[in-house]
């Protein structure tokens, strides 16, 4: 079925051979009549549109699969010299009889709805980045200093804000932009706290929780990505997945070139795990060190795509072998999860009752914690620094190292 907004162009694939089905409205009705003519032993193939989840859930129950395509990797489609809606339910059908069909992973209803949220969630982000920065571009114009309190947007700030000297225009504008921002506000509160109810019986979350510099936002928005981490058989597929892959050419007996990352895949997650990767070379740690070897070879750039990546090579080890980080700090891990807790609208722990999470805001506790992770930090920085580069792989054996000699 090559579908639309509308309508899917039927064709049918039956002993080698293609046959018209014509047209299907894009109705729960239609849908429904469609799959009770089709029989058990029929599969659907479809490709990944707007609503094509929704066209498999209908079908699904007539049919033994529905198949979705991914339109990225189905080439043929894209670039065919006659392209029409029949021609493309033709080709979906010849590629998947040939085994040649790029399918993608349907997630179940509990991914699919953490999905959904997590992209209400970017959307409204978003849209208050872009206010702010409105805000920011109008007193920018009219010469205003920098507000010396750290947030223009909290109370302070906003005081900071009313006594500046604009024009009136300008002033409706800014009242406007603040209303709204106070409305999105009240937006993302409700999100975070249905995103947190999630997430509390999660315990994938949870685990993903002990990384250093990954807070709620990104656990839940890895775990929405990732679905089951069984479909990645290893953790070069999940880095893959979301993008952090050097690109690589090579032809003949060439030497391979590896170039910038693909950006091939989700790049929300790939945006907030570049985010995590910046809180977590703050952070003492091995990924700290890891973080200034990279930073001292290639800049501090690309040393935070660097350490992106091997927090998604974490994550999977991780996932896969259901153990928690190794150099997690207890009382930090406690703090979030507290944090969860309270987000999903938990009560808060008044007089004796308190918690784990109480030792973070112990700061001698804390700070045990923090030099046992700096001591992890100067371990890994000694095993790593004994590394050479390899030798091409032309160089004749037997051949003595120079720096052996010394």
């Amino acid at each position: 079925m090559d579908i639309h907004r509308t309508f899917g162009e039927v064709v049918f694939w039956e002993e080698g051979k293609l046959r018209h089905g014509g047209r299907v409205d894009m109705t729960r009705t239609a849908l429904e009549g469609f799959g009770k003519s089709l029989l058990e032993t029929d599969e659907v193939v479809i490709e990944a549109t707007g609503n094509c989840m929704a066209v498999s859930r209908v079908l699904s129950p007539f049919v033994k699969r529905v198949v979705i395509a991914n339109p990225l990797q189905v080439k043929a489609i894209a670039h065919a010299h006659i392209k029409t809606d029949k021609v493309d339910a033709g080709t979906l059908a010849s590629l998947y009889a040939a085994g040649y069909l790029p399918e993608i992973w349907t997630p179940d209803a509990a991914t699919e709805r953490m999905r959904r949220l997590v992209a209400r969630r970017y959307q409204v982000v978003r849209h208050r980045t872009r206010i702010k920065n409105e805000v920011h571009s109008i007193l920018y114009a009219y010469l205003i200093p920098k507000c010396p309190h750290a947030d223009l947007f909290g109370g302070r700030g906003r005081g900071w804000l009313a006594r500046q000297p604009l024009p009136e225009d300008e002033w409706m504008a800014i009242e406007r932009h603040m209303r709204e921002l106070d409305r999105l506000g009240e937006d993302l509160a409700v999100l975070d706290r249905e995103i947190a109810e999630s997430a509390l019986v999660d315990p994938a979350i949870r685990r993903l929780l002990t990384i250093t510099g990954v807070n709620l936002t990104v656990a839940v928005g890895l775990m929405a990505a990732i679905g089951d981490i069984a479909r990645f058989k290893s953790p070069q597929k999940l880095v893959s997945y979301f993008g952090l892959n050097p690109r690589v050419r090579q032809s003949g007996l060439g030497a391979a070139h590896h170039g910038r990352i693909s950006k091939v895949g989700r790049s929300h997650v790939r945006a907030m795990l570049v985010e995590a990767a910046w809180a977590a070379a703050k952070a003492p740690g091995p990924l700290h060190a890891f973080f200034v070897r990279i930073r001292a070879k290639r800049g501090h750039q690309v040393a935070a795509v660097a350490v992106a990546r091997k927090l998604a090579v974490l994550a999977w080890h991780m996932l896969t072998k259901e153990k928690d980080y190794l150099w997690a700090r207890p009382s930090l891990v406690a703090h979030k999860v507290r944090g969860m807790e309270l987000q999903a609208g938990k009560p808060q722990r008044k007089g004796n009752a308190r918690g784990p999470s109480y030792a973070y805001h112990v700061k001698k506790l804390r700070h045990q914690e923090m030099n046992i992770a700096r001591k992890a930090e100067e371990s890994y920085a000694h095993f790593v620094g004994a590394w050479r580069p390899r030798p091409p792989k032309g160089r004749a054996r037997g051949r003595l190292n120079p720096a052996r000699l010394e």
